[in-house]
C-alpha cells in the first residue's frame, strides 16, 4: 500500500500511472476513475492520454464508460449497435482510419472541440482505429447510451 497525503499536488490516478511506469507495466486497466464528479471525470480522461504515459497501452472504465487510449492502432471488441465516440486529445489526430465502424473514417484530421469523431456506430464485433499522430480518446459510452441502431 502506498501512502499519500490529502493535499497533494497529483492525483490518486496520476500517481498509480506513474507508479505502474516505474514497475514497467506495457498495459494498464483503470477502474472506477470516475469520483462521482463531472471535473473528475473529464480530468481523469485527459490525464489517461497525457503524453508520460505513451508507454502504456491504457484502458478505463470511467462511471459507465469504457475509454480507450489511441496512439496509434486499436482494435475495439463489442456488439455491433454500440456506440463508439472518437475524441481527439492534446492537439490534432491525423490520418485517423477506422473499420467496423458505421461511419468508417479514411485519413481523416480530427481536431480537439470537435464533434467529427461523436457518436459512430459499431457495425461488426470488432472494429479497428489506427492514426498517423496525435491521441484519441475512443469513448464507449455504455449500455444506456442512445444508440442509433
Amino acid at each position: 500500500v502506498h501512502r499519500h497525503p490529502v493535499d497533494k499536488d497529483e492525483t490518486d490516478l496520476e500517481l498509480a500511472l506513474a507508479l505502474a511506469l516505474d514497475q514497467g507495466a506495457a498495459q494498464v486497466i483503470v477502474l472506477g476513475g470516475g469520483g462521482g464528479r463531472l471535473d473528475h471525470l473529464v480530468a481523469n480522461a485527459l490525464v489517461l492520454a497525457a503524453p508520460r504515459w505513451a508507454g502504456m497501452r491504457i484502458d478505463a472504465v470511467l462511471g459507465d464508460a469504457r475509454v480507450h487510449i489511441v496512439r496509434d492502432e486499436r482494435q475495439l471488441l463489442g456488439e455491433p449497435g454500440e456506440v463508439v465516440s472518437l475524441l481527439a486529445v492534446g492537439g490534432p489526430a491525423r490520418g485517423v482510419r477506422t473499420s467496423g465502424l458505421r461511419y468508417a473514417l479514411h485519413g481523416e484530421v480530427l481536431h480537439p472541440g470537435s464533434a467529427r469523431g461523436m457518436s459512430n456506430v459499431l457495425i461488426e464485433p470488432a472494429a479497428s482505429i489506427a492514426l498517423d499522430d496525435g491521441v484519441l480518446l475512443a469513448i464507449r459510452p455504455g449500455p444506456d447510451a442512445d444508440t442509433p441502431r
